[in-house]
């Protein structure tokens, strides 16, 4: 089986978190991302392929699996926004687009790459991002619960339907200390607020992440598929102390 993996998503905390562990593993990548600066450093330094494009962008999937080539291992979806407003000042086009960067997005990469998925041989594996507020109820979080939730049913969806030629799987971060997430935990009362809510009492880093991502993608976890698994610090399931 071919053992390329196309990680959208690539220059984000998370998504160059999982880049760097893969590229440490001897996969080879093709990575994507919006800031072509960033990405070609990044690219560089893992010896990787690369798109730079915007996903909202039509063409832009088309585009994505063309430069990626036939075969690949493996999918992660690793791209997502923070939009926070009270549900009284959310205006439809804020709704539209973080459905479509999080859940449209998801499934258009999914669905752009699956002949090379397929041509793999079998054993192929995606891997999508979902939040730990599509399980549990947040103020402030309508439009990207809403989206991620959309997320978690794409899962399950295409794990039945994928099965047994493709494995699908998502993970439920809480907060996370990403650079999308600085201007959260930038501040350092809000920062002690949200991690005392956590009963691990910290926030969720890139590597937290990372290491899940990485053992999904893998072989090790041939028997997973339609799973979303919550790496958040215990907060989808344990109060808080």
């Amino acid at each position: 089986m071919a053992d390329t993996f196309l990680v959208y998503g690539a220059t984000g905390g998370i998504g160059s978190a999982l880049s760097r562990r893969l590229a440490a593993e001897g996969h080879a990548l093709h990575l994507v991302a919006r800031d072509a600066d960033r990405l070609h450093a990044l690219a560089d330094e893992l010896g990787a392929g690369r798109t730079a494009v915007d996903v909202l962008q039509p063409g832009a999937f088309r585009q994505v699996t063309a430069d990626a080539g036939p075969v690949l291992a493996g999918l992660v979806y690793a791209i997502g926004n923070i939009v926070l407003k009270p549900f009284v000042r959310l205006g439809p086009e804020e709704f539209e687009r973080d459905f479509r960067l999080n859940a449209t997005g998801a499934a258009l990469a999914v669905q752009s790459a699956l002949p090379a998925l397929l041509a793999s041989g079998g054993g192929a594996s995606v891997l999508l991002f979902s939040s730990v507020a599509a399980s549990r109820g947040f103020p402030m979080h309508a439009s990207i619960g809403m989206a991620k939730a959309a997320v978690e049913g794409l899962v399950r969806a295409l794990a039945a339907e994928l099965a047994p030629a493709v494995r699908i799987n998502a993970i439920a971060p809480s907060l996370t200390d990403t650079p999308l997430a600085q201007a959260i935990v930038g501040n350092p009362r809000m920062r002690a607020a949200i991690a005392a809510m956590h009963p691990l009492a910290r926030l969720g880093t890139p590597n937290d992440i990372a290491s899940l991502a990485a053992f999904l993608l893998s072989t090790q976890a041939g028997w997973i598929t339609g799973q979303v698994l919550g790496v958040d610090g215990g907060r989808s399931a344990v109060a808080g102390k």
